[in-house]
């Protein structure tokens, strides 16, 4: 079975074709290696000469043939996206995110159904529930809040619909899109906070977990981490992992209408809570100073995991603290620090 994934070199992409490897499976890796060479795939052992590597900037349909031509499943991993600060501080960043992740996404979905691919699991988001919700303390977000009708019924009141910013919306379109596409078996995971080997960790791309363990690596003790806002506000964090094991489930149970899966932990932690953690892992003595001048997104995201439970059978293997302490030893190898 040859399978696509896009993406293939970042983040999820790549922890994800290590796991495809390891179940014995003819990989493709499709990459514009715009923003990651080979060095997330050879940090996970993989080689190039274990997958096949095809250079391709999905922005372009023809482009996108290519990368999807012979495949019998394809995992879209691919999008641009940002950290927090970055899409909300940086002008035309929300814009730009929406632009490029629409094109991307419609010339791999048309290109899916010319080439005959039979199974495409797309990495959605969390970011496409309504902020409404988002922004409610103590919210847990259940698959059927946001859903779609593949016909137009007249007598269906419109409501407001309020993704969070131009990636929220981008991922939207894309589910609305599978939604329509009767020819194609598909799996949409909306993803949560995922973290661990591998997140990335360069200025203005890093996530809370990753940007965090990097400024408190590199701080002296005794000293304070400036957290961006408050520190109440509440994500669901899952180990990559365990993220992987969910896709690789959603890819047997993919269907018309889309099959579409919450993939989180279920448990909310605040960021706060998150940022004493990792300082404890450190052994620094560290104060945490609270920022509320800087952006600090919605205040609630939690995953109602009954339907994975139920429909996949699954249940995440590795805890918040082991998955820290995993990701904590890791990047502190990326960065050279010794122990």
């Amino acid at each position: 079975m040859k399978t696509v994934v896009t993406g293939g070199t970042g983040f999820i992409g790549s922890n994800l074709v290590k796991k495809l490897l390891n179940d014995g499976r003819d990989v493709i890796v499709a990459s514009d290696f715009s923003r990651f060479g080979m060095e997330n795939l050879s940090g996970l052992d993989v080689q190039a000469a274990d997958i096949e590597i095809r250079d391709t900037d999905l922005v372009h349909y023809s482009q996108a043939l290519k990368a999807v031509a012979g495949a019998e499943t394809v995992f879209h991993m691919a999008a641009r996206v940002g950290s927090l600060e970055y899409l909300h501080l940086v002008e035309n960043a929300e814009l730009v995110a929406l632009q490029a992740n629409l094109a991307i996404d419609a010339n791999i979905f048309r290109a899916c159904l010319e080439k005959g691919v039979k199974k495409l699991i797309y990495a959605s988001s969390c970011a496409v529930y309504d902020m409404s919700r988002q922004l409610t303390s103590g919210a847990v977000l259940r698959e059927s809040e946001m859903q779609f009708s593949s016909s137009f019924n007249p007598e269906t009141p419109l409501g407001i619909v309020n993704p969070d910013g131009g990636y929220g919306w981008s991922k939207l379109m894309g589910e609305l899109q599978l939604n329509w596409t009767k020819s194609l078996d598909v799996g949409i995971a909306r993803m949560y906070t995922i973290y661990g080997i591998n997140e990335p960790l360069a200025e203005g791309k890093a996530h809370a977990a990753g940007e965090i363990i990097r400024k408190v690596l590199r701080m002296s003790s005794p000293s304070t981490l400036r957290v961006f806002g408050d520190g109440k506000q509440s994500r669901d964090f899952l180990y990559v992992t365990d993220c992987v094991d969910i896709l690789m489930r959603l890819e047997k149970v993919a269907s018309y209408p889309p099959m579409t899966i919450n993939v989180g932990s279920g448990t909310p932690t605040s960021i706060g809570t998150l940022a004493r953690k990792i300082v404890q892992i450190s052994g620094k003595n560290i104060h945490l100073e609270f920022d509320t001048s800087k952006p600090m997104g919605p205040i609630s995201r939690t995953a109602n995991m009954t339907r994975a439970r139920e429909i996949l059978g699954w249940q995440p293997k590795v805890s918040l603290d082991e998955g820290l302490l995993r990701t904590y030893e890791w990047v502190r190898g990326k960065l050279g620090i010794k122990p």
